[in-house]
């Protein structure tokens, strides 16, 4: 079955394109089949799938959902290959509320990265209320996740997010280390689960609780393994 995951914020430098190219990099390397959609005319994600090595890392099917081309329709930019088990959606800045209820209505989850800052989380708030009451995501639904990103445990900034998240109980579903790993990721057009393992051990800690998460919203039988690095990805660093 397949399972759509939308990372979503309309504030930049929020980490939306880090967590939906890390979460496409683990569900390929876990076999499981995997779509991309770039809707970010900014083109971050696409850009990170170019650089994949085709001949050694599982496949990403990419899909620069921002282009325009008269020559192509929509519905066939859009299509995905038969077979499509995960499909990770990478969102634009500045997304007005009034484009998310298309971008979220067939979304099983919803991940909403958010830096710990006062800046950060008063548009998180809004971001979440949006998703509330103009795209008419249901509470009790839970589809819903923070990522609290670049956080530092034990200060008043997380402190201060934790407790606006639990006025709307919505849940943190993990808090991201604030890694130069990730910037090495990007610049290889890999995820932290395809580099060496020794290198990223207290990262892949904080993803398993996400992945956790979402495949407990799924449940669609048997859970997916956590991947392990094969022999070719070995020389990724």
């Amino acid at each position: 079955m397949t399972r759509r995951i939308v990372v979503l914020n309309p504030k930049g430098g929020s980490g939306k394109t880090t967590v939906a190219t890390n979460l496409a990099a683990y569900y390929a390397s876990a076999g499981l089949a995997t779509a991309l959609v770039d809707h970010d005319p900014q083109a971050s994600s696409s850009r990170w799938l170019r650089k994949r090595a085709v001949t050694t890392l599982p496949q990403i099917h990419g899909i620069p959902a921002f282009e325009k081309n008269a020559r192509v329709t929509r519905s066939f930019l859009m299509r995905l290959p038969h077979g499509t088990q995960r499909v990770v959606v990478d969102t634009p800045a500045a997304l007005a509320a009034q484009d998310m209820p298309e971008l979220v209505r067939e979304a099983d989850a919803i991940l909403v990265p958010v830096l710990p800052s006062d800046i950060d989380i008063h548009a998180a708030s809004k971001c979440i209320a949006d998703l509330l009451l103009v795209a008419k995501v249901k509470r009790r639904e839970q589809r819903i996740g923070v990522i609290a990103n670049r956080a530092r445990r034990n200060t008043l900034a997380l402190t201060a997010l934790l407790r606006f998240l639990g006025t709307l109980e919505i849940p943190i579903v993990t808090t991201l280390r604030d890694s130069h790993n990730y910037l090495r990721a990007a610049e290889q057009g890999v995820g932290l689960h395809e580099m060496k393992p020794y290198q990223v051990r207290e990262d892949l800690a904080t993803w398993q609780s996400l992945v956790d998460w979402l495949e407990l919203r799924f449940a669609d039988g048997a859970p997916v393994q956590a991947p392990t690095p094969a022999p070719g990805l070995e020389a990724a660093s």
